[in-house]
């Protein structure tokens, strides 16, 4: 019993290991192979068809960890009172995640792009009826529907986390600042809020 659960653990571990050098693989070229990846994380590509049977399952695995721990970041972020203090909160929150799985951005646009798209329905709509709530409450311009706004200022965020800017507190705060003003938020009031954040 204990040797199952030991082997149990260490295919966890392997399968963890490749997904965290995916990331890091697909980071720096979204046009990775599997091959490339198993060599990445010190496994023959065999062990890397044995988790993921195929190169979409492994993008799919990383879009679920993604929209898991943003929307868990998005939920509680979205119970602050404002909706701009809302947003702020987000960024500040999610950056690490965005960061971590910019790579997404890329791929979303590619072969993968149908398949990820369905998956970040589920923060898509937080996203979007969050800046419905800051339209209502005229914190956010009205210029486009809430749905097509959100994904412009979420788009900001990635486009940040995957540039120069990315690293440290001058990468959040680029972020939170620059997605702010995408959704209407005067200067003033979205450098305050990064600030504060």
């Amino acid at each position: 019993m204990a040797t199952e659960s030991s082997r149990a653990r260490s295919l966890n571990e392997t399968r963890d290991r490749i997904l965290g050098v995916a990331l890091d693989v697909l980071g720096e070229n979204p046009d990775a192979g599997m091959g490339e990846i198993a060599t990445a994380a010190g496994v023959v590509r065999r062990t890397v068809y044995g988790h993921f049977p195929s190169r979409l399952d492994l993008i799919r695995t990383l879009t679920e960890r993604a929209v898991a721990e943003m929307a868990a970041v998005l939920t509680e972020a979205a119970a602050a009172e404002a909706a701009d203090v809302a947003w702020a909160r987000f960024v500040a929150r999610v950056w690490p995640v965005a960061h971590r799985y910019r790579v997404l951005v890329a791929l979303r646009r590619g072969e993968f792009g149908e398949a990820i798209h369905s998956l970040l329905g589920p923060v898509d709509v937080l996203l979007a009826d969050l800046v419905q709530r800051g339209q209502d409450g005229e914190v956010f311009a009205r210029h486009l529907p809430a749905g097509v706004l959100s994904q412009l200022a979420y788009n900001a965020v990635f486009t940040i986390a995957d540039s120069e800017l990315a690293g440290g507190a001058s990468g959040v705060r680029a972020a939170t600042i620059a997605s702010l003003l995408v959704l209407g938020v005067p200067e003033a009031r979205a450098t305050a809020l990064s600030d504060r954040s």
